[in-house]
């Protein structure tokens, strides 16, 4: 449930080195549709195919406010430039199955995706990182995850920098068809 900005105590992330962040909400969706428009960004998740806004409008945004919670720091964390205040891309965290009869509350789900032209310079690692520093110390979260297409090599090597192992491989679903899949965990203390 969405919170009203009159709310207090609200998961705040540190700036890292290069990076700034702030929450998203619906206001951001000019943002959101920007950066679905390059069929590389998309690649490993629509097998290319850009959003519409229209479906940012009508998909996207209402998934995200069934998880978005400033207060748990649930949902997509904008992530910008401190020297140029120019948008990367986002940092999505939820509960792993979420949308699933069995959330996992324990164990937060992390996401992203950035604009290709700032991939390979550090900046998805640096900001997954940031998140999760800023979450790990909320009390009842023992463990991060992430999953990602077998061949999305890019995304592998942001979780093992963030000193996830891959706990299995399966066979993702979806209307783009069946796909191998990883997932990996890290459990808290095991951190590197």
């Amino acid at each position: 449930m969405p919170l009203s900005s009159s709310q207090t105590n609200n998961v705040t992330i540190t700036p890292s080195s290069r990076l700034k962040f702030s929450f998203m909400t619906a206001a951001d969706a000019n943002l959101l549709y920007e950066l679905d428009q390059d069929p590389a960004v998309m690649q490993y998740l629509t097998g290319g195919t850009t959003t519409s806004l229209t479906d940012i409008h009508t998909v996207f945004l209402p998934r995200l406010a069934k998880y978005a919670d400033q207060q748990q720091g649930f949902g997509l964390w904008q992530v910008r430039l401190i020297e140029t205040d120019e948008f990367l891309g986002w940092v999505l965290v939820r509960p792993m199955d979420f949308f699933s009869e069995h959330p996992q509350y324990q164990n937060l789900e992390l996401g992203w995706r950035f604009k290709q032209v700032f991939w390979g310079k550090g900046y998805a690692s640096e900001a997954a990182s940031a998140v999760l520093n800023a979450l790990a110390v909320q009390r009842g979260i023992s463990q991060f995850s992430a999953t990602a297409l077998a061949e999305n090599l890019g995304s592998i090597a942001v979780m093992k920098k963030l000193g996830m192992q891959c706990v299995k491989n399966y066979v993702h679903q979806d209307q783009f068809g069946d796909h191998q899949a990883v997932y990996y965990s890290v459990i808290l203390g095991d951190a590197k």
